[in-house]
């Protein structure tokens, strides 16, 4: 059987001292390093490289008592705890791979933190933020979240939330005060991931989510973002939709009347057109539309039918765009170019001053 490895990078913000080593220790390789004023030390172990009481006694060592990164990935539970009480100084970290306890931190100074490939209690989760007082930056990918995660913090700015492949997850964010980014990344299936945001007065930026049987749900106090209890912070958002999904769309934003920058995402997508779906009404027109919406970002543009009719509603109704970017994969031609533009009735737009431009992207 091979042997687990195991690896930890640390960063400290003054030379590290030397140690006397025996055969086998883990800063045997790194002991002998001439260390700059920021100081690195990157550590790759297996059982048959070091017993653990060593690597224990060396995470404990005074020589990281001014730990301020720390990157640590395969450890089990009792070495990942040796070293979280052996740095209370930590401003960054990054745990990955196995299964984590949030007990485990007690960071008053951490800023931020990413979690991934991980799986997390619902249970202990609560307890994360509650030992971080100044944690502004939480970032969980591809985590296996057991139960519903809840998460309340005074300080934190940002989140990052992406579940692991084949899962379903459920994040509430109870209490963020000072939240302004929170980011639903690379979703694997339509409904795989319900977030619900409770309170969070100060969020700008929102996405990317999928239109179609999205579980993505705002609310303030307890009733759902809509026309009439609007999310009036909000500045940026980001959706993915095969185009199909135009009245949807158009009744999400009613929800954000101070919305500034639209970014949709195209896909292919088994999502079908629905002829139940509430039609756009110009006698009640989509507040940001009419007022802030600045810019609108059209991401894996193709060009084909449902896509251009997309597009189109934004270049005639949005009054106050200054640009609508189209992002494509192949270059575009002159030719190409003002044949789309006849297609969108660039000629027509609702607002004169818009720009409208083809940039063409990798994949």
């Amino acid at each position: 059987m091979s042997a687990r490895r195991y690896g930890a990078s640390f960063f400290c913000p003054q030379p590290l001292p030397s140690q006397e080593t025996t055969e086998g220790s883990i800063p045997a390789a790194t002991s002998r390093r001439q260390w700059p004023a920021r100081s690195e030390s990157t550590s790759n172990f297996s059982a048959d490289d070091v017993t653990f009481r060593a690597a224990e006694s060396w995470l404990c060592s005074r020589a990281l008592a001014n730990l301020q990164e720390l990157d640590i990935s395969y450890a089990e539970p009792p070495l990942l705890t040796s070293v979280l009480r052996s740095a209370p100084n930590i401003l960054v970290a990054k745990i990955s791979h196995g299964d984590f306890e949030p007990a485990m931190i007690n960071f008053p100074f951490l800023k931020k933190l990413s979690l991934f490939r991980l799986t997390i209690s619902a249970d202990l989760f609560p307890g994360l933020l509650s030992c971080c007082h100044a944690l502004e930056s939480l970032s969980m990918t591809r985590v296996r979240a057991v139960g519903c995660l809840r998460l309340s913090s005074p300080t934190i700015r940002t989140i990052i939330f992406r579940h692991s492949y084949g899962e379903t997850a459920e994040l509430v964010i109870e209490d963020a005060p000072r939240l302004v980014r929170l980011l639903v990344p690379y979703c694997e299936r339509d409904d795989s991931v319900t977030v619900r945001v409770i309170r969070a007065p100060n969020l700008e930026i929102l996405g990317p989510f999928f239109v179609v049987v999205s579980k993505l749900l705002l609310f303030q106090g307890i009733s759902l973002v809509s026309s009439t209890n609007s999310m009036r912070t909000l500045k940026v958002l980001a959706l993915k939709s095969s185009g199909q999904k135009l009245n949807a769309v158009l009744n999400i934003l009613r929800g954000f009347p101070c919305l500034e920058k639209l970014c949709v995402i195209f896909h292919t997508n088994r999502e079908r057109n629905d002829e139940n779906e509430p039609q756009y009404d110009p006698l009640h027109p989509v507040e940001c539309l009419e007022t802030r919406l600045k810019k609108v970002v059209f991401k894996s543009f193709e060009g084909y039918g449902k896509q251009v009719d997309f597009a189109k509603f934004f270049v005639l109704n949005a009054k106050v765009l200054d640009k609508i970017e189209f992002e494509v994969r192949n270059q575009y031609s002159s030719e190409t170019v003002a044949y789309e533009h006849r297609l969108l009735q660039v000629e027509n737009r609702a607002s004169r001053e818009a720009r409208v431009e083809f940039r063409t992207t990798s994949y």
